[in-house]
């Protein structure tokens, strides 16, 4: 754990933030290798006519967790999941109102909240569609309320795609989305039926991560060989000797290249052919920073923003397409940030090149589609690493604790968001960005 955090969570730090009025944050259950993803019960809800509910028995019930379809009173709940696919009109949305009223002043500590709806674009009348996208409403508004750790999403699951959403069920009906909260995700058709070792999903699988030395990086690349993947560790040659380091921890490959170099591409094409015969998780984490105001930016630090953090990227997706390089079934997950989303003074160059990386995502989401393949954005908000303990003391209590769980993320919460996105099973999320922020206040 960062020092910085340490310091925060001792009884000193405690006092001092919340002497400032800053609230005190509820410690996080992560997952750990061998834990049940829930540490108690599920109870589920559904609407009349719902269609999900079957599918979250069979998919809960498989991994252990204990699924009540009957409230029984005073009992505390890890997870609270509510069917609301049935609901049709306004007045249906009572049903979803009722059972969270009544439930969740029993949903226990680092709880979940799920809520399973109908995409509104698929929905025809106009009563339907208002009443599923009032569901995401609520559902953002619960995840401000619930309190001690807890979170709450919404899951969009297309019709036909019932099957296609196992692998999202488990994510955020887990320790793995500890940081995650207020998200929407569409699930749509995609590769289903997609059975997968629960420990290993990666078994057999070669990921590439970019900017692998260290930070987020790392993290991911020590993720997914842990889960089975052999590791591509790719990041400049300044940073060889970090780089060899952690590409000996995951037992993986270390590759030095500049990725803003102009025969990058076709050289990361030509290495991932020859040694691997291609490659099935590409994880787009490279990026740099060259804060300043607008004015006060040179041409330089807007260029090498916008090189290392889009351009690139761009640049070595055309070129593994062109060469065919990521294979059928492939998962492209690129790294964004919620300044892309929310923007930030002083980071127009990096807001810029974050916010047109969720652009190429969705942009390239039909492409990778028709071989089975996906591409999606994860947006980190305020996440404790080396960089972050570097800001002034104020401003860096500010960033961490201006969200609903107040407190900054961890590495492993990027890590798991993006390994559930690389999964084989994850073939139904695609052209979508997920934040991992822990529903921060700043931005939609």
């Amino acid at each position: 754990m960062p020092l910085a955090k340490l310091l925060v969570d001792s009884p000193v730090g405690r006092g001092v933030t919340k002497a400032m009025g800053l609230p005190q944050p509820s410690p996080l259950r992560r997952q750990a290798p061998g834990e049940p993803p829930l540490d108690g019960p599920l109870l589920l809800g559904a609407a009349a006519g719902g269609r999900l509910a079957s599918a979250v028995t069979a998919s809960m019930s498989e991994v252990g967790v204990e699924v009540v379809t009957a409230d029984e009173g005073e009992r505390t709940y890890a997870a609270l999941v509510y069917d609301a696919t049935g609901i049709v009109t306004v007045d249906g949305l009572r049903s979803l109102y009722v059972f969270l009223h009544d439930s969740l002043r029993r949903l226990g500590a680092s709880g979940r909240v799920l809520v399973l709806g109908t995409p509104p674009e698929d929905c025809v009348a106009p009563g339907e569609v208002a009443a599923q996208r009032a569901v995401e409403g609520l559902v953002r508004s619960v995840a401000k309320e619930v309190r001690r750790g807890a979170t709450a999403n919404l899951a969009y699951v297309a019709a036909g795609a019932e099957t296609s959403a196992t692998s999202t069920l488990r994510f955020f009906l887990s320790g793995r989305s500890a940081y995650v909260s207020g998200q929407a995700v569409r699930v749509r058709g995609g590769e289903v039926g997609v059975l997968e070792d629960a420990d290993r999903p990666f078994d057999g699988r070669v990921a590439l991560v970019t900017g692998a030395a260290r930070g987020l990086g790392a993290a991911i690349a020590s993720l997914l060989a842990r889960e089975g993947a052999r590791v591509v560790c790719l990041d400049v040659p300044a940073q060889g000797e970090l780089l060899t380091a952690t590409a000996n921890d995951v037992r993986g490959i270390a590759v030095q290249l500049d990725i803003t170099a102009v025969d990058a591409p076709r050289r990361l094409a030509r290495h991932l052919t020859d040694r691997y015969g291609g490659v099935d998780v590409l994880v787009h984490n490279a990026g740099i920073t060259r804060d300043k105001l607008l004015v006060n930016m040179d041409d330089k630090q807007w260029a090498s923003v916008l090189a290392v953090n889009l351009d690139a990227q761009l640049r070595v997706n055309a070129e593994l397409l062109a060469r065919e390089v990521l294979r059928p079934g492939s998962r492209v997950v690129c790294l964004s940030s919620q300044s892309g989303i929310a923007g930030n003074r002083g980071q127009t160059n990096y807001a810029a090149s974050k916010a047109g990386i969720i652009g190429m995502v969705q942009a390239l989401a039909p492409v990778l589609g028709r071989t089975e393949g996906t591409i999606n954005a994860v947006a980190p908000g305020f996440i404790e690493t080396e960089m972050t303990a570097q800001m002034p003391y104020a401003a860096r209590e500010m960033g961490r604790r201006i969200n609903s769980l107040g407190q900054g993320g961890l590495p492993i919460d990027v890590a798991e968001t993006v390994a559930w996105l690389a999964r084989p099973g994850s073939g139904g999320v695609t052209g979508q960005t997920v934040r991992v922020c822990g529903q921060s206040m700043l931005g939609a």
